[in-house]
């Protein structure tokens, strides 16, 4: 039978009925014959909670002062949930061992809370998938090449998933979370978005770097990177719903060239509210002056999104960029503090208030006129349009927050993703 990878978020691992129900269900996997791999996240509000206690012991410090400590201490969660998912599968009657990341091991780099996965050694999993063991590896974390811990940054334990089937060479890996799959948009926001029941990785990347919270862009990266074929399905459906209905439930996350993709111009829309806008004005339109301003920045570990330079004038131009909200602060001050002065800038201006809406569809490949009709549904809401960023496959805009649950209704109407697709 095949080797399968389950992930369990937060919601899905929220209580020990929660986690009971969880082991049913990974064990009726088991019995069917099927080798299995999960990776739990920490129960639901674990990690805020172990956080909090840490913002109470040093309210003034900075947190990236004690990052270390952070992932000492945020690692934690999600081996309480793997220790008790082992317990519960064992009262089931099954043979089921957890391990730390450190213990598989999984090896990362030493960029605490935002750690990035570079290898995992997989002897110590295949040898006990082998013995007929479930075994149960802690998502979010991993060790640098000092033996110091490091966790991944939010929704990491998705990543952890993905990279151990990708290391594992898994058959397939099965997403579980609180929705049911991958919806044309948020439908908190639209209630008309429909499940879609196959999504490209191309489309997924673009949705997950946009906003989309189902799942973590990284872990997309991975799957698309090592072909894993991944699903996204609800574990709040009962535990023993037939495992062949399962099996094809949700989303599937596949390759474009597949026959029964859904073929559509615009698959979804895609939102982000945790964007920020910089600008640098007046800097010296000389060669290297991007490169210095995001360098600056990138440099600090804060990742950069969208970036548009103006047209020069007199020698000057103006550079904007987005970066998280969380960020925004620290990289005014950075800019500020030690570029603004060297660039021989104006100044250094900046807007928490904005959020970034998405088109996405591997269809706007073959298709003329799409983006002019996104621009031309939102200048019909009145709404002002700040930056622009495309690639093949979608179209990112930058507006006013308080317009964006506006702009996806709009848009996932002009584009018909609330008709039952054909």
């Amino acid at each position: 039978m095949a080797l399968i990878v389950h992930k369990y978020g937060g919601t899905s691992m929220g209580s020990t009925e929660r986690i009971a129900l969880v082991a049913k269900r990974v064990a009726k996997w088991a019995r069917a014959g099927h080798k299995m791999v999960v990776v739990p996240s920490a129960m639901s509000g674990e990690t805020n909670r172990l956080l909090a206690l840490a913002k109470e012991l040093a309210p003034a410090k900075p947190a990236e002062a004690y990052n270390r400590e952070l992932d000492m201490l945020a690692s934690t969660g999600e081996q309480a949930s793997s220790a008790l998912l082992a317990i519960a599968l064992q009262a089931e009657g099954l043979e089921a061992v957890s391990y730390a990341g450190w213990q598989v091991a999984i090896k990362t780099n030493s960029a605490y809370t935002k750690a990035r996965i570079e290898s995992i050694d997989d002897k110590k999993v295949r040898a006990d998938l082998d013995s007929g063991r479930v075994v149960i590896v802690t998502g979010f974390q991993g060790v640098d090449d000092l033996g110091n811990i490091t966790t991944l940054g939010r929704g990491g334990s998705d990543t952890s998933a993905v990279a151990v089937a990708a290391a594992l060479k898994a058959d397939e890996c099965l997403i579980y979370t609180d929705v049911d799959g991958v919806y044309t948009t948020d439908p908190r926001v639209v209630p008309e978005a429909r499940r879609l029941h196959t999504v490209s990785f191309e489309e997924m990347l673009e949705m997950a770097s946009m906003g989309s919270k189902v799942l973590q862009i990284r872990s997309v990266e991975f799957a698309g990177k090592y072909k894993v074929k991944m699903r996204v399905l609800s574990s709040f459906t009962p535990w023993d719903i037939d495992i062949n209905e399962e099996a094809v439930s949700g989303t599937l996350i596949t390759f474009e060239e597949d026959e029964d993709m859904e073929q559509a111009v615009v698959s979804g829309i895609a939102f982000n509210r945790d964007e920020a806008k910089i600008s640098v004005l007046g800097v010296p339109d000389t060669p290297g002056i991007a490169y210095k301003i995001v360098g600056a920045v990138a440099d600090a570990n804060i990742e950069i999104d969208m970036i548009i330079q103006n047209v020069s004038k007199e020698g000057k131009t103006d550079f904007s960029f987005t970066v998280h909200r969380n960020d925004f602060a620290k990289a005014v001050d950075l800019l500020n503090t030690q570029v603004i002065g060297t660039l021989g800038a104006k100044e250094v201006v900046g807007d928490a208030k904005i959020c970034k809406v998405s088109i996405v569809g591997i269809g706007m490949r073959s298709h003329v006129g799409i983006a002019s009709k996104m621009f031309s549904c939102l200048a019909q809401e009145g709404i002002n349009i700040q930056m622009i960023s495309t690639s093949e496959i979608k179209t990112s805009v930058v507006i006013d927050e308080k317009y964006m649950e506006l702009a996806v209704r709009a848009l996932h109407k002009v584009f018909g993703l609330d008709q039952v697709a054909a």
